[in-house]
């Protein structure tokens, strides 16, 4: 193999370039790289994990993942220091020019919207309520939890520490089916909320 044919695929590795069918990592697990901070202060690094942190905001913001996608699969950890707080992984969203607000889907989560599929800053409602009785028993409440967003065509499924909570299927045609992935922080009393290995795979 020629030295450059070796570099250029060095290079590749190096940026994460998306290989088919397989999961990349979103994150390096020292800095922000990829990402797109809306306000400063409020996301850092620490110990390898992704700190969103609140002294009470007066509106949410987001942390925008630079690459956009349309259909994939997405897995994440995540964990709500305290239980508190209001949290969530946007995707096939916009993200206006000089606005801390992102548009579109958010897997939720906090208190009363663990597991659901909420439309943010958009039709502003639950598209689909987890089941309360289920989520209940698979919470981790203080403790660490995994999601997987499933985004292919007009279906979309969420799954919570391995139980499925969402399955869903748009029927606006007018919905984008592409977008940004975004962590968000929410408007309201101060919480902590950490994130970790974060890993998506592109699908046709």
């Amino acid at each position: 193999m020629k030295l450059g044919i070796i570099l250029g695929l060095a290079a590749l590795a190096t940026l994460g370039a998306d290989a088919p069918g397989k999961f990349v990592s979103m994150f390096n697990g020292k800095d922000l790289s990829g990402w797109e901070v809306d306000t400063p202060g409020v996301w850092s690094v620490q110990d390898g994990m992704i700190v969103g942190s609140s002294t009470g905001l007066k509106f949410n913001t987001f942390l925008r993942y630079k690459k956009p996608y349309a259909n994939f699969i997405m897995k994440a950890k995540f964990r709500m220091v305290t239980g508190e707080g209001n949290s969530g992984i946007q995707f096939r969203s916009s993200a206006p020019a000089g606005s801390h607000q992102v548009h579109g889907f958010q897997a939720d989560i906090g208190d009363k919207y663990w597991g659901c599929l909420y439309d943010e800053a958009r039709r502003n409602k639950i598209l689909v309520q987890a089941p309360p009785e289920t989520l209940a028993k698979v919470i981790h409440k203080t403790g660490w939890n995994d999601y997987v967003i499933s985004a292919i065509g007009n279906h979309i499924t969420l799954e919570l520490n391995g139980f499925k909570t969402v399955d869903y299927v748009e029927t606006d045609p007018s919905i984008a089916t592409s977008g940004v992935i975004a962590l968000q922080m929410h408007v309201g009393k101060p919480y902590q909320v950490q994130f970790t290995d974060l890993k998506i795979k592109a699908l046709p």
